[in-house]
C-alpha cells in the first residue's frame, strides 16, 4: 500500500515539458495521464496547461467521463466557451459518472427554475454541483426540509450553490440550526407572520450560518444582553446582522468594544447606540477599525461627525479618501458637510454625488423665470 501511494505521488511529481507557444501539440507529457482525457479536453478548447498546473492529478486518473460531460452540460444548454470555462476550473467533473450527474441534475431542477439558470450556477459554482453520489440521498433530504419550510425556490438554490456542505450532511443539522433561529427570532419579540420572510433573508445573506454551531448564537446573545442590550434591541442587531451574529465570539466582541468607546469616548450608553445603528462594528477587529477611525481623522472629519453617521466605518479607507476626493473636486467640503453622501454602496454613492453636482450646476438666477412684482 505505502509502495503504491510513493509511486502514485512520484509520477505527480513528473516535470513537464513547456509547449511551444506556435504549437497546439497534443503530445503526452508523462506516461502516467490519461490519454484520451487529454485528447477530450483539447478537443473542447480546455486550457490543458493550467489543468496541469493546478490539478494535474486529474490527468492520471482512469476512467474519466470527459465526453460524456461535457455532452451533458451541452444538452443542459451551456455554449463551448462555458463548458471549456466549467471543465478548466474544475476539471475533477470528468470523474464524475454519468448517472451520477443525472441524479444530481434531477435534484438541482426540483428547485432550480430551469436548466439555463442551472448552467449559470454551475459555471460558477462547479465545485457544488459535481459532488460525492455518497451525498445524494442527504441532498435530497435537506432539498425537502427546506421545501417544508416554504423557502423560496431560489433561496435553497442559492443555499445549495454557497453552502454545498450544509447540505452534504444528515438534515438533522440544519433542522436544529434553523429551530434555534426560529427560537431567538420568537423570544426576542419577532411576529410570527413575517418569520418566514426574516429567515429567507438571513439564509440569503449568510447561507454559512447552517454551519455553525446553534451554542454560538445563544452565547453571543447572553453575551450582549449582559452588555445591557434589550429585548428589542436584540431583535434589532439579529435582523441587522442576519446570519453574520454566528461568527461573533464574546472575546473578540468585547475587545472591539472596549477599543471603540476608548476611541470615542463615550459612555456604554452612547455606545450601544451607535452600534444600534451600526451593527458592524461588533464584529471589526480592532486593527481594522484603528485603520478606519486614522483615515477619517486625518481627512479632516470630526469623531462628532463619525458619532453621527458611524456606518462611515463600513468602508475602507482607500474608498473613503477616493470619495472625499471626488467630493473635494466637486467643492464639497467633507469636514463641514455630512458624512451621508459619503455612505453605500457604489451605486449609491454616484447618485449622491449626482444629486450633488446637479445642486451646484443649477443657475442661482434664472432668467426666463418671471419677475416678482413689487405689491
Amino acid at each position: 500500500m505505502l509502495r503504491s501511494i510513493a509511486t502514485f505521488l512520484c509520477l505527480r511529481c513528473q516535470p513537464v515539458t513547456a509547449l511551444p507557444l506556435n504549437l497546439r501539440s497534443r503530445a503526452t507529457h508523462s506516461v502516467a495521464e490519461n490519454q484520451q482525457t487529454v485528447e477530450a479536453l483539447y478537443d473542447l478548447s480546455v486550457d490543458i496547461q493550467k489543468v496541469r498546473k493546478l490539478k494535474g492529478w486529474v490527468l492520471l486518473q482512469s476512467p474519466a467521463y470527459t465526453k460524456e460531460v461535457a455532452e451533458l452540460l451541452k444538452n443542459m444548454g451551456a455554449s463551448g466557451p462555458i463548458i471549456a470555462h466549467i471543465l478548466t476550473s474544475h476539471p475533477e467533473a470528468v470523474l464524475c459518472n454519468p448517472e451520477q450527474i443525472y441524479t444530481q441534475k434531477e435534484l438541482w431542477i426540483s428547485v432550480c427554475p430551469n436548466q439555463r439558470e442551472l448552467v449559470g450556477i454551475i459555471e460558477k459554482f462547479p465545485a457544488s454541483f459535481f459532488t460525492s453520489s455518497s451525498h445524494h440521498d442527504n441532498q435530497r433530504n435537506n432539498i425537502s426540509y427546506f421545501q417544508s419550510l416554504n423557502l423560496n425556490k431560489r433561496v435553497i438554490t442559492k443555499l445549495m450553490a454557497s453552502a454545498p456542505q450544509s447540505f452534504s450532511r444528515p438534515v438533522e443539522h440544519n433542522e436544529l440550526m434553523v429551530h434555534t433561529l426560529q427560537q431567538a427570532y420568537q423570544e426576542l419579540g419577532g411576529e410570527e407572520a413575517n418569520m418566514k420572510i426574516w429567515l429567507q433573508k438571513l439564509l440569503s445573506q449568510n447561507p454559512f450560518v447552517l454551519l455553525k454551531p446553534p451554542e454560538v448564537l445563544k452565547e453571543n446573545f447572553l453575551f450582549l444582553r449582559d452588555k445591557g442590550f434589550s429585548t428589542p434591541q436584540l431583535l434589532h442587531l439579529l435582523s441587522r446582522l442576519k446570519g453574520f451574529v454566528t461568527e461573533l465570539n464574546p472575546d473578540s466582541m468585547r475587545r472591539t468594544l472596549l477599543y471603540s468607546q476608548d476611541t470615542i469616548g463615550c459612555s456604554e450608553t452612547e455606545l450601544r447606540d451607535i452600534i444600534l445603528r451600526c451593527p458592524a462594528l461588533l464584529y471589526y477587529p480592532e486593527s481594522t477599525l484603528a485603520e478606519r477611525f486614522e483615515g477619517l481623522l486625518s481627512a479632516g472629519i470630526s469623531m462628532c461627525q463619525i458619532t453621527e453617521t458611524p456606518t462611515v466605518l463600513e468602508l475602507t479607507t482607500q474608498i473613503v479618501n477616493y470619495r472625499i476626493q471626488r467630493l473635494k473636486a466637486r467643492g464639497y467640503d467633507i469636514r463641514t458637510g455630512s458624512l451621508e453622501v459619503l455612505n453605500g454602496t457604489k451605486k449609491d454613492f454616484e447618485m449622491s454625488f449626482g444629486k450633488l453636482q446637479l445642486r451646484r450646476e443649477r443657475p442661482l438666477f434664472n432668467p426666463v423665470a418671471p419677475l416678482k412684482a413689487d405689491d
